[in-house]
């Protein structure tokens, strides 16, 4: 969640976070707090869905998901 970034949308008066290595990983939340458990949620799944999918994820902070080699 380091990666995350936040701004306050004035017009729908919420916070907006995204974390922008995840492509699609984004979530909104009346308090920053709110958006980032609604965010960290949403990387959860993108995450459990990405290697059900046998899709490659990206290395955040040095935290590898992938499967590189079945034994």
């Amino acid at each position: 969640m380091r990666q995350a970034r936040y701004e306050w949308l004035t017009e729908s008066n919420e916070f907006y976070g995204e974390i922008v290595e995840t492509p699609g990983v984004w979530a909104t939340g009346a308090t920053r707090e709110s958006c980032t458990e609604e965010l960290q949620e949403v990387l959860e799944d993108w995450i459990v869905l990405g290697l059900s999918m046998h899709h490659r994820i990206p290395v955040i902070d040095g935290v590898n998901v992938n499967v590189e080699a079945v034994a």
